[in-house]
């Protein structure tokens, strides 16, 4: 039969891709298919990393990596015993693509294009013979009575209808990310869905203490007010407010908190990041002894960049010919304060970059994290954004979506064998 399958994938992107070629490796026997809605396939990974496709994470210690999830951490500890950043790395290297580990532990092909990693997925889709049927959006799915959830039975056949035909499966893998309208369909299978609220996205903060001061970068610390929210790490001031992992990793920790809130809150930020006031304005009297007959606005102090350091002494009103001798324990107080409990008002959010994630999908209850195979309808299996996983910046989502992709490739025809 001409739209027989033994196992499609819904959705043409990192986790679908992840998902075929390794199930191809397995099974070559297999006849598989993508289904992609759309003109074109790895959309995401292609913007992800500002275009250079941050692959994964050098964390390799399982249980440290599912400290990165706000949202699955308990539920991927175990699948990253299987399968975590080593076994990524050493995927993609097995297959001609060279890695490279920065700084900040990000994990970029060596030529820093994510058209490294989609020709690596292509040219082994090819080579396993997968068929990549774009343009279809699904408009419906379900097994043995087409289109109807029916009483669970070991071999269902799986039926999806898209907007270019009507296709069979034995196996059904959903890596559609966060579409409503697959979750719609979900639903109706018998899947709880957990709404979708936004994550990973950047601070919109009008506040002449910031302004002029665009791709300033310094570490901090901060706190949502009234909230047990709080983060530490490089902040970037930009034109609209403030982005950077502080407040990237603030923003997916809290998603729902900052979603209830409507994105209307205050943010503290302790530009020293882990200084108290005490501490701060103890250094600051020792600066005046030391410096006596220097103006405070000459050098930045306490490690800080110097616009940011003299916009802190313009935001206490402290003169520019001010010198250190001059200057009052008052004066120093109130400095001590501004750089250590700064208050700003958050009015909005913003996408950060292209990379759009939500929290929320398929309740993890309803999944079993050994296989990644629905507890709900046999011989289904969900990967990446679907299910209601999400984590911070830095590659972390893909490792998600790798990690699912393989034990799901592993556990398909396990119980025919």
């Amino acid at each position: 039969m001409k739209n027989k399958y033994d196992a499609l994938i819904l959705g043409g992107g990192a986790a679908g891709f992840f998902t075929a070629i390794n199930l191809s490796v397995k099974h070559p026997e297999y006849r598989i298919a993508i289904l992609e809605r759309s003109k074109e396939v790895l959309n995401k990974v292609k913007i992800s990393g500002g275009g250079r496709c941050n692959v994964t994470h050098a964390e390799f210690i399982p249980k440290e990596l599912s400290k990165k999830y706000p949202r699955g951490e308990k539920e991927l500890l175990g699948p990253f015993h299987t399968f975590m950043t080593g076994d990524t790395m050493s995927w993609f290297e097995k297959r001609g693509v060279s890695l490279k580990i920065e700084k900040d532990g990000r994990i970029f092909p060596d030529t820093d294009s994510s058209k490294t990693i989609i020709d690596c997925f292509l040219k082994e889709a090819a080579h396993h013979n997968i068929e990549i049927l774009k343009n279809h959006s699904v408009k419906d799915f379900g097994y043995n009575s087409a289109f109807a959830k029916t009483s669970s039975i070991k071999d269902p056949t799986y039926h999806i209808d898209t907007s270019k035909g009507s296709f069979t499966c034995k196996y059904l893998v959903i890596t559609t990310g966060s579409s409503p309208k697959i979750w719609n369909i979900l639903e109706k299978c018998g899947h709880t869905i957990t709404p979708a609220v936004p994550s990973l996205f950047t601070f919109n903060i009008k506040d002449k203490r910031i302004e002029g001061l665009m791709g300033l970068a310094t570490e901090v610390s901060v706190k949502v007010v009234g909230s047990s929210l709080q983060s530490e790490g490089p902040l970037l001031i930009t034109h609209w407010g403030m982005s950077g992992p502080a407040i990237l990793k603030l923003s997916a920790w809290g998603a729902r908190i900052l979603s209830n809130f409507k994105y209307q809150f205050e943010l503290n930020i302790n530009w020293r990041q882990f200084y108290t006031t005490d501490e701060t304005l103890e250094e600051l009297l020792e600066l005046k002894n030391t410096y006596p007959k220097q103006s405070l606005y000459t050098y930045a102090q306490l490690e800080l960049p110097k616009r940011l350091w003299q916009r802190m002494l313009d935001t206490v009103d402290i003169a520019t010919d001010l010198k250190w001798a001059n200057v009052t324990k008052k004066q120093l107080r109130l400095l001590a304060i501004a750089l250590t409990q700064s208050r700003f008002k958050v009015n909005g959010k913003s996408t950060f970059k292209e990379e759009f994630v939500t929290a929320g999908g398929v309740d993890l209850k309803e999944v079993q994290f050994k296989t990644f195979e629905s507890k709900v309808c046999p011989n289904l299996y969900l990967a990446g954004e679907v299910l209601n996983i999400d984590a911070i910046t830095g590659g972390f989502n893909f490792q998600n979506a790798w990690t699912g992709g393989y034990i799901i490739a592993q556990s398909i025809g396990e119980n025919n064998l």
